[in-house]
């Protein structure tokens, strides 16, 4: 494998960008916070990716410490990628730059690709307190682990368990939280986000 490129300056925020600041470092980084990944499942919810740019980012994470890749016991016997500690500390920083590319949405343009899960991180900045939330969208059902301490922080599709909060929008309010538009607690007091469930999560939501 080549070296590593380097900016080669001693500053921290060009060190971290040696190892994340690659072109898909970042974005691969979302998806495996909803923990081991296949090869395919990335490539899948990673639109515009080649299969070769794909594979090199996931070497380089592998090198540096970011990512590991394990085989899964049978009956699945597929590899499968997860992010190690250090990459998990990734998190905030996804987060910050979330925060801060909001401003960038505007409205959906039409050749803009979209997931339901790529909504959970705008949503778990929104949510306080610790709980598992269920969140249906018209593009389809993922979950958050509101407060996860070193585990997938979400997952497609319905919550494993039982859930402690159930939230159901339509496109544009999600959008409209994605964007800063509106925030959580006043799309449910105007009825535009729907709250189920008897956990603290829910109760919050409704009581907020």
């Amino acid at each position: 494998m080549p070296p590593r490129r380097s900016y080669d300056q001693y500053c921290s925020a060009a060190r971290a960008l040696d190892l994340v600041g690659d072109r898909w470092t970042l974005l691969i980084v979302r998806e495996l916070l909803a923990g081991p990944r296949r090869y395919t499942d990335l490539h899948a919810d990673l639109p515009g990716v080649s299969t070769d740019v794909l594979a090199s980012r996931l070497k380089d994470m592998e090198r540096d410490g970011l990512a590991t890749r394990r085989r899964l016991p049978p009956p699945g016997a597929a590899y499968v990628y997860e992010l190690s500690a250090r990459g998990r500390e990734l998190l905030p920083v996804l987060q910050a730059l979330g925060k801060w590319g909001e401003a960038e949405l505007g409205e959906r343009r039409p050749t803009d690709a979209v997931r339901a899960h790529w909504f959970a991180l705008p949503l778990l900045r929104a949510l306080e307190g610790e709980g598992v939330v269920e969140v249906r969208l018209e593009e389809g059902e993922f979950h958050v682990n509101v407060g996860a301490d070193g585990g997938p922080v979400y997952g497609d599709g319905p919550a494993p368990g039982v859930a402690d909060a159930h939230l159901v929008m339509d496109a544009a309010t999600c959008e409209a939280l994605a964007r800063g538009a509106s925030d959580l607690p006043e799309a449910v007091r105007d009825g535009r986000v729907t709250v189920t469930g008897d956990g603290a999560v829910a109760k919050a939501l409704r009581e907020a």
